[in-house]
């Protein structure tokens, strides 16, 4: 398949063609052995390329990047050393990863303890999230404790979700102006199972996507998981550029499409209302489903907070679009509640998916939300200033240390998108990990191999004084007399 996309194919096998398409311009210029080893397994590491599928035949592969058989042979080789292929006699060279080692997506969920030599905890800027506010958490479960034995004495199973949960969730739509009944709710395991399941009821392999790039990583992979083709729609500072996603739903025709237009997941920009009804006039022409995320759409730091996307379509105009949210971002991501808005009879079919895969979920984690979803007009404020006030140490602490790189103030959300201005993210990212600073490169939230390498995602989740310290390692690993190897020079290994 073609750049952006996760190669799976039926037989298990990528061709040398299809692999070749993969590998960043580069590398397909000047294919070396250490440079196409890298790729490979950066490809690998990304999801690109799936585990146990069987790569091209070593002439072939030769052939198609036009290298000798000699190199090829060689990358292959170190691919197997270092744990990223198997080769059995007779059968050919097949993917996998180290004894030990997970995909990319998971590393970035994991936090920065021991990534440095001398035992320092780490700065974890991979995670743009906040930890639970303080009291609030143990103020829902004392409210919780007392209502869990009446639970308990049901078999517990709820693949809809609690109904007491699904009405307050409807609620909220219905006051924030899309009218909403319980019925048009599943509750499910946060956000991320929320597309998950979305995407595997709505697509099958080899379906067009379209998504914008840069966005959020983990959608990425759910998408790449699905080995589902996919296109995308840049995101520049300046926001959207409407014509152009205008062009691209009609000449693809996408089954589905994924947006973020609240304090988009990595850039922090608002969609403007003229071009959210574009964008639902546009989906429903091609009979695209549009899937929004309004994960970060509480978190409104200069602006008043959007309605739902959905309740700018004319009446029974919104059938196609399928609103998924959770408390992750405005509570704590290790409280798995989410949810998924669209037509009664979409939930039904999508609970019959759910069921499959893990029929409910947690009656403690749905009871202790209940509380914290009808206190979050109260505790929001609170939570808001502090990332007010973290966001301007962040940019402080950037202008004091890294003054050469820039970035674009957002109305809200939880990070900067910097321009390093030079494409050295991995380089930095790998640099800045043996400094104890755990920082997801910019690479990882584009839809296509080697984008975004001149970017940086910065949280302003952490303290002011854990900011600082993260930005000032950051600037010493970019400074330290030593330069940082280009992406356009080579691929990167990053785990």
């Amino acid at each position: 398949m073609a750049n952006g996309r996760v190669v799976q194919t039926a037989d298990r096998t990528i061709g040398s063609r299809q692999l070749a398409a993969l590998l960043p311009a580069d590398v397909r210029a000047r294919p070396g052995y250490r440079a196409l080893a890298d790729s490979v397994r950066t490809l690998i590491l990304d999801g690109r390329i799936a585990l146990h599928v069987r790569l091209p035949a070593e002439r072939e592969l030769a052939e198609a990047v036009g290298a000798s058989r000699a190199t090829v042979t060689a990358a292959y080789d170190l691919l197997r050393e270092s744990g990223y292929v198997r080769s059995r006699r007779g059968a050919g060279t097949w993917t996998e990863l180290p004894d030990g080692h997970g995909p990319v997506g998971a590393h970035s969920l994991v936090g920065a303890g021991g990534y440095s030599a001398d035992g320092d905890p780490g700065i974890d800027l991979a995670i743009a999230a906040m930890g639970a506010p303080d009291g609030t958490l143990a103020e829902a479960l004392a409210w919780a404790a007392p209502r869990l034995p009446a639970a308990a004495r049901t078999p517990g199973y709820h693949p809809f979700g609690l109904p007491d949960l699904r009405t307050a969730v409807a609620d909220r739509f219905t006051r924030r102006g899309l009218p909403t009944r319980p019925e048009q709710i599943l509750v499910t395991a946060g956000a991320q199972q929320a597309f998950a399941l979305v995407v595997s009821l709505l697509c099958g392999p080899g379906d067009r996507v379209v998504t914008e790039s840069p966005t959020y990583a983990n959608a990425l992979d759910a998408l790449r998981h699905a080995r589902l083709r996919t296109g995308s729609i840049a995101v520049s500072d300046a926001g959207w550029d409407m014509e152009i996603a205008e062009s691209t739903l009609r000449q693809t025709v996408p089954r589905l499409a994924y947006t973020i237009p609240d304090f988009h997941n990595p850039t922090g920009a608002l969609m403007p209302q003229e071009q959210r009804l574009r964008l639902l006039a546009a989906t429903r022409r091609t009979g695209t489903w549009l899937v929004v995320d309004e994960t970060i759409s509480d978190i409104a730091l200069d602006v008043p907070a959007p309605p739902p996307l959905a309740s700018l379509a004319p009446r029974g105009g919104a059938d196609h679009v399928v609103t998924i949210g959770s408390l992750s971002k405005t509570h704590w991501g290790g409280l798995r509640v989410g949810w998924i808005r669209a037509t009664e009879k979409m939930i039904n079919e999508l609970t019959a998916v759910r069921v499959a895969a893990d029929m409910c979920g947690s009656v403690l984690d749905q009871l202790v939300a209940l509380p914290l979803l009808a206190g979050l007009d109260r505790h929001l404020p609170v939570r808001l200033a502090q990332l007010r006030i973290q966001r301007e140490a962040l940019v402080q602490s950037l202008q004091r240390h890294t003054p050469e790189w820039s970035w674009q103030l957002p109305p809200g959300g939880l990070s900067l998108w910097v321009d390093l201005g030079e494409p050295v993210s991995s380089a930095l990212s790998e640099r800045a990990a043996a400094a104890g600073v755990h920082i997801g490169r910019g690479a990882r939230f584009g839809v296509d191999p080697g984008t975004f390498e001149h970017r940086l995602r910065i949280p302003y989740t952490l303290s002011a004084q854990q900011l600082d310290e993260g930005v000032r390692r950051l600037a010493s690993a970019f400074h330290d007399g030593v330069p940082l190897p280009s992406a356009v020079d080579r691929p990167h290994w990053v785990a």
